[in-house]
């Protein structure tokens, strides 16, 4: 059995000939950058995650980095981030010149965790970056109160639900990214910010455009930040199925949850969340000898994240040995399996009874 880790051919071909007709269109007009299906784009995500500002840039990187630059963050600040995540994390806090404060995560959620946020914070914390990792957000009624701008790291998590709102639509800036593996993916490097604070609304646009406030007025030290026609109008299409798709990813989830349970750690999602289920996590013992059992029946597995930040060989000079073990146990034994809206239930229940017969 062929199974892909993540399907995204079967997705295009469902709706191949709406995304056609659309770059069709892009490339009638050649309005490649800033065309109209960009507005079109922020519109339709304002409206989807119900705040007053969308703005689309060239990808979920650029998003926390402008996101960071918007709240003036410095050389000699210090930014609290999750200890277990991808790199883009800590990478955009450290390419400002800033600092980044690794914190431990939630054994049950893997995001970060709000007691040990508020442990770390000092004079020098300026903002909070809470990851919303595998799908599920973290406890933003927490991070919110604890006096600090907080950044939502809303790449794995577009589409899920805190207490009733939308992810991205939780904290002083949400951000996400549409990179192609995710819930809601282009065909290339895509993201988006998220806002209802009219003065960052502005000054992001304007960061993310060289720092113009209007054409060859540069207010600010900018970057060339801008996401590309051909990217909206392929999100525009995949945006009109994403809630159809979430929920077909729930019930994958639930296959593989009924299927898995007790013998291994599955994800838990808590009451007050609903998740997208960016991936599907589960914890084992000897990760190598499991992913080489699985590779041999054919099926792929991934790792996200086999390593802390803080870990990194670029942290050395600021590594703690023994610190946030939570994160170091995740990076342990945290393995994904095969996931996507279209895997079929024939594939599913291949990969449990695999899964299941591993020891």
């Amino acid at each position: 059995m062929n199974i892909p880790f993540i399907d995204l051919k079967t997705q295009y071909q469902n709706i191949s000939e709406e995304i056609n007709g659309r770059i069709n269109d892009v490339l009638n007009h050649s309005q490649f950058i800033l065309g109209p299906e960009v507005k079109e784009l922020e519109s339709e995500l304002a409206s989807y995650v119900e705040v007053k500002h969308a703005i689309g840039c060239s990808s979920g990187t650029d998003a926390l980095l402008l996101a960071l630059m918007a709240l003036d963050i410095k050389r000699g600040d210090e930014v609290i981030v999750p200890d277990f995540s991808f790199f883009a994390t800590s990478e955009v806090v450290s390419f400002l010149g800033a600092t980044p404060i690794f914190v431990d995560i939630d054994p049950v959620t893997y995001n970060i965790s709000p007691t040990e946020v508020e442990k770390a914070i000092t004079t020098k914390t300026k903002a909070i970056i809470a990851v919303s990792l595998y799908g599920q957000c973290a406890d933003y009624d927490r991070l919110n109160k604890l006096g600090v701008p907080v950044i939502e790291d809303g790449a794995q998590s577009f589409g899920a639900t805190y207490k009733g709102k939308k992810s991205c639509s939780l904290t002083t800036i949400g951000c996400t990214s549409f990179f192609p593996s995710k819930p809601l993916g282009c065909y290339g490097d895509g993201g988006a910010l998220f806002t209802n604070d009219d003065q960052l609304n502005e000054k992001m646009r304007q960061l993310l455009a060289h720092g113009q406030s209007k054409r060859y007025v540069h207010s600010q030290i900018g970057i060339n930040g801008r996401l590309d026609t051909i990217q909206a109008a392929i999100l525009l299409e995949k945006l009109k199925i994403f809630e159809k798709e979430i929920q077909l990813r729930h019930s994958v989830a639930s296959r593989y949850d009924k299927g898995l349970k007790g013998k291994f750690k599955t994800p838990t999602i808590l009451e007050e969340n609903t998740s997208v289920y960016a991936q599907y996590t589960i914890e084992v013992e000897d990760r190598e000898r499991f992913q080489s059992t699985l590779k041999e029946k054919g099926i792929p597995t991934a790792i996200h994240y086999p390593k802390p930040l803080s870990k990194q060989p670029i942290y050395s000079d600021i590594r703690e040995e023994g610190i946030n073990p939570l994160s170091q146990s995740a990076a342990d034994r945290v393995v994904s399996l095969p996931f996507s809206p279209y895997l079929t239930e024939e594939a599913q229940d291949f990969i449990i009874k695999e899964v299941q017969s591993f020891s």
